[in-house]
């Protein structure tokens, strides 16, 4: 499956910006949803290739997000990369369990951003 379009979850502008830049840089078309409920709306209308997800978020958190594309018949194809502060090895599993295809912990840094987005392509 090819990657275009990436839709970078994550209620910080800063995050947004440094995911988008590097993911812009490489090609990368991107889209942005600053909450879980945006996500999920977003999911469905914009039909990403792959979603970023952060997880501490207000309202719809990112593993409430990621279970609710990952179970829905219109989103469940697009694959989640959790992206987030939280490294206990329970939250990893925890956000396997949701539906997530990989787990990234903040900071991320560009070169494993990239390569776990290689390894789904």
């Amino acid at each position: 499956m090819a990657i275009n379009k990436v839709m970078v979850v994550d209620d910080s502008a800063t995050e947004r910006h440094v995911l988008g830049d590097i993911l812009g840089k490489k090609g990368y078309l991107v889209v942005y949803a600053e909450s879980g409920e945006k996500a999920v709306e977003n999911s469905r209308t914009e039909l990403p290739d792959l979603i970023l997800m952060d997880v501490v978020m207000p309202g719809l958190n990112g593993f409430q997000a990621t279970r609710a594309i990952t179970q829905d018949p219109a989103t469940k194809h697009i694959p989640v990369i959790i992206c987030t502060t939280k490294g206990q090895e329970t939250d990893k599993i925890w956000g396997m369990r949701q539906g997530a295809k990989d787990y990234i912990t903040k900071p991320i840094g560009a070169e494993e951003l990239l390569g776990k987005i290689a390894a789904l392509g």
